[in-house]
């Protein structure tokens, strides 16, 4: 990325029934938070209408935020088997949007994730947040966790990446 460039990346945390996300401008070494949040869906609804919301959110978020890159963290996968395959689809749902939208997707592991934000690939939740709250600079106070995990996603994009400019 060249020093005057502006990069403006989503990162997007998936879970079962939500997803953080983050919208962070990065324009050389200056980072500047435009939006955050949690989307969701009900926990009483079955798979297929959870992941449908999830999706059209996503789009809807896309289409308004114009971003020129979505970073994505990667599955962990843990010892119930069922909540990775719920996971799997959430995340599917979410690369669908952006590439419906011609966004290029970039996905990071949890610990890539908490080593670019912290120095430390197996650092605590608590580190990322605090570590977050002076890299960007922002108040993290009242951000959710869900849309904090998925500021340090696009943080994490921000850094890795050295120029993501697409026709």
């Amino acid at each position: 990325m060249k020093g005057g460039d502006c990069l403006l990346i989503l990162g997007i945390d998936p879970g079962s029934y939500r997803a953080g996300y983050g919208l962070v401008e990065k324009q050389g070494t200056l980072w500047t938070v435009h939006n955050h949040g949690v989307l969701c869906a009900p926990r009483h609804s079955g798979l297929p209408e959870r992941l449908k919301m999830i999706y059209e959110q996503v789009m809807s978020l896309i289409e308004q935020t114009k971003p020129q890159a979505a970073a994505v963290e990667e599955v962990f996968v843990s010892r119930n088997v069922r909540t990775s395959l719920v996971l799997g689809h959430t995340r599917g749902v979410i690369v669908l949007a952006a590439a419906q939208c011609r966004v290029p997707v970039f996905e990071y592991s949890p610990r890539e994730i908490k080593q670019s934000v912290t120095g430390n690939g197996g650092a605590a939740k608590q580190q990322v947040r605090w570590m977050m709250g002076r890299l960007l600079p922002f108040d993290m106070a009242n951000v959710k966790e869900d849309a904090a995990d998925a500021l340090a996603v696009a943080y994490c994009h921000g850094v890795k990446s050295q120029s993501v400019f697409f026709s």
